[in-house]
């Protein structure tokens, strides 16, 4: 099957998410280092920094996900739930290219199944 729609949509993700996750960053380091005039000050610099901290970890895990996603296209696994090789529907594969499970697999994994096969 032909992914390289799927692997040109990953890459622009890629590149987006890259320099999201380095801006939120580095946008969390500035407000860390930022000298505060007072408590209140001090608070509103610590939990901005808190927010940028998480929006880059939240962007850092969806980055790693879109990396794997480009290497399931070069190995030729894309495409297959990596719990039982079976295809990942189209659809889902269409919403969210970097998913590694089918639908089945990904129910099972939110609900903390134990018939949800563990790495």
């Amino acid at each position: 099957m032909d992914y390289s729609v799927h692997k040109q949509r990953l890459i622009e993700m890629e590149e987006r998410l890259t320099a999201r996750v380095d801006v939120h960053a580095a946008e969390g380091r500035e407000q860390s280092e930022k000298l505060v005039g007072d408590s209140g000050d001090a608070s509103m610099a610590s939990e901005n920094a808190s927010r940028r901290f998480t929006q880059a970890e939240f962007g850092s895990t969806v980055l790693a996900q879109v990396r794997d996603a480009l290497r399931r296209i070069e190995d030729g696994s894309f495409g297959a739930c990596i719990v039982d090789g079976e295809p990942i529907e189209p659809n889902r594969l269409e919403a969210s290219p970097w998913v590694p499970y089918c639908l089945k697999h990904q129910k099972l994994a939110e609900a903390g199944s134990d018939s949800f096969p563990t790495m």
